[in-house]
């Protein structure tokens, strides 16, 4: 068995293929018991929390029932908006209720001046700055963050995300840099880096030890050139269908995973791929993310064990 080999690896797979945060019409119909019992019947271990996601009680409910983990849950941070304090307080109710269902991270994602959510700003161009004051802030804040997820025995997981001021390799570097490793994880996420910077490895290998967390989303080099042509915001180019699951893009994840393993590294996988619903099937999506896995990256681990 594949867990028998990467016994300190778990695998999920994220709830924004059957129903998207921030557009919330697509996928409404599709919900959590659809959502849960999809993710069982493909043969992942766990989820993230999404937007529409019930009470703790409620959802531990149905993980019970399906034998299911939450992996972690999506922060929006303001820290250079609202000020260290007032991020703090929210970013403290979030680990509560993070506890409550057993999560082991924090994903956070500065979003002052992001342009996400904009379908008026180009994606590849119109990313936002940070100053070097608004930078310091950040990095104080992100280790104020680590302590307060540490009371909830949680892990801060930093999401270099794509029109964000934390988006290159550049910037993710400086913010590991000026960042206390006890306290603050990286969230390596293989798209937005492969979008952001052409190249998924650099990353990766500069930052192993600082990896706390993993999104295995990729990424259609066909369809990114036509979005970047077109000057798409980023919710244009993922229903454009810039984003898709491993196995169903142009990034080869078997140098990542490799790298991963040689790492000895500790915690999940999971596959991300912002995309429409109606478009591409979510149960039939996670199940090619499994065959890709099973074929693709486990299949030399599973061959070297038996001999």
């Amino acid at each position: 068995m594949v867990s028998d080999i990467f016994e300190d690896i778990k695998y999920g797979i994220a709830p924004i293929g059957w129903r998207n945060d921030d557009i919330p019409s697509i996928g409404r119909n599709n919900n959590l018991q659809q959502l849960l019992s999809d993710i069982v019947v493909a043969k992942f271990q766990g989820t993230e929390v999404g937007a529409f996601f019930p009470s703790s009680s409620e959802l531990n409910y149905e993980l019970k029932l399906r034998n299911l983990k939450i992996a972690g849950q999506w922060f929006s941070s303001y820290l250079i908006r609202d000020g260290i304090e007032k991020a703090c307080e929210d970013f403290e109710k979030h680990c509560l209720f993070l506890q409550k269902v057993n999560a082991e991270i924090a994903v956070v994602s500065e979003q002052t001046y992001t342009i996400q959510r904009l379908d008026d700003k180009n994606i590849f161009k119109d990313k936002p700055y940070f100053t070097n004051e608004e930078w310091s802030v950040l990095c104080k804040g992100l280790d104020k963050y680590g302590k307060i997820a540490q009371k909830y025995g949680l892990k801060v997981a930093y999401h270099h995300h794509l029109g964000t001021g934390v988006q290159t390799k550049k910037e993710t570097d400086r913010l590991m840099y000026h960042t206390n490793p006890k306290l603050v994880g990286l969230l390596f996420d293989t798209g937005h880096i492969y979008v952001s910077d052409g190249d998924c490895m650099s990353l990766l290998r500069e930052h192993i030890k600082r990896v706390v967390h993993v999104h295995f989303k990729d990424v259609r080099r066909e369809q990114e050139a036509v979005c970047r042509r077109k000057g798409c915001s980023f919710q244009q180019s993922f229903l454009n269908g810039m984003f898709t699951v491993p196995g169903d893009g142009d990034i080869d994840f078997r140098p990542v995973f490799d790298l991963l393993v040689k790492s000895n590294y500790h915690g999940w996988i999971i596959v991300e791929a912002e995309q429409d619903p109606a478009k591409a099937n979510p149960l039939a999506m996670a199940l090619k993310a499994r065959k890709y896995f099973d074929e693709t990256l486990f299949a030399k681990y599973i061959k070297q064990k038996e001999l």
